[in-house]
């Protein structure tokens, strides 16, 4: 009898690399925010691309060639998976905090569903869509108070959730991608096609920018670490563990996130915040059931 991977309990291994993807992740909000100390968010998005596509170019796995009929199609989940969220997020980080930006950042799998069932016309039962209409409760509590207050604004939060609709876009495109040609190989040409989207707006951001060795540092480790290492954790946790206790890590990246970002940067997290990520997060379950 063949034993499939949602079958099988994590191990010791498996919660290794599961709190390890989570650190890495969980702490990309901090990274961005110093980064930005000196960067302009333009820069910070091209060194965090383009590290991000030279790591995994030398990662022997992410080798595999991709036929040229889908090529047009990495490309496509380049800008949507990486050039463009991923430029977005440092520009919104410049009005709200990295831990506000980690808990917005947990409406990905909602948006994956709404988008596949809106954009795609993928069949999705009404199960499913409340868990996504419960999401978006979390969403505007976590987003609503936090572009009043002090210190942040509604266009950092609208940032983040068009980032993440983006994300959820490309995962409905990169999905076929992967179980066809292997997740690594997508993953690295995408990289690959998304560095030149970022080359004009990551040259605009040298003319602005100073320099501080902190956030040279910050964006080594979200491109070497962030961008290029950890896609190739969580290939072989989701090859280990299944789709669906991988996702797992969506549930751990917030609390990082906040933590890192009341002990290093000082910030302060509401308790509307608090209360919207934990039901984004059920939304997200929810939504994960299958009907």
């Amino acid at each position: 009898m063949t034993v499939r991977a949602e079958d099988v309990h994590f191990e010791p291994r498996d919660w290794g690399l599961l709190l390890t993807l989570s650190g890495i992740w969980g702490s990309s909000f901090l990274l961005i925010a110093i980064g930005l100390d000196a960067f302009e968010p333009g820069l910070v998005a091209l060194l965090r691309v383009g590290l991000g596509a030279v790591t995994l170019a030398f990662l022997p796995g992410a080798r595999g060639s991709i036929p040229r009929r889908d090529q047009a199609k990495c490309a496509l989940v380049g800008f949507t998976w990486m050039a463009f969220p991923l430029s977005l997020f440092p520009i919104a980080q410049q009005w709200i905090d990295s831990s506000v930006a980690g808990m917005l950042n947990s409406a990905m799998p909602l948006m994956t569903i709404l988008i596949s069932w809106l954009v795609f016309s993928t069949p999705t039962g009404p199960r499913r869509l409340f868990g996504v209409g419960v999401g978006f409760v979390g969403i505007l509590l976590i987003g609503i108070p936090e572009a009043t207050s002090a210190g942040t604004n509604a266009i950092g939060v609208i940032l983040v959730v068009v980032a993440v609709a983006s994300y959820g876009v490309a995962a409905n495109i990169a999905g076929p991608l992967q179980r066809e040609h292997g997740s690594l190989p997508v993953a690295a040409r995408a990289l690959a096609f998304a560095t030149p989207f970022c080359v004009p707006y990551g040259v605009v951001g040298i003319v602005g920018s100073s320099f501080a060795w902190s956030s040279l540092i910050a964006c080594v480790a979200i491109g070497v670490g962030g961008t290029g290492i950890a896609y190739a954790i969580a290939v072989t946790l989701s090859g280990r563990v299944g789709a669906v206790r991988f996702s797992i890590v969506t549930y751990i990246i917030p609390a990082v996130s906040i933590v890192l970002g009341v002990v290093f940067r000082d910030e302060t997290i509401s308790a509307w915040a608090i209360a919207g990520t934990a039901v984004v997060l059920i939304g997200a379950f929810l939504s994960s059931r299958v009907d």
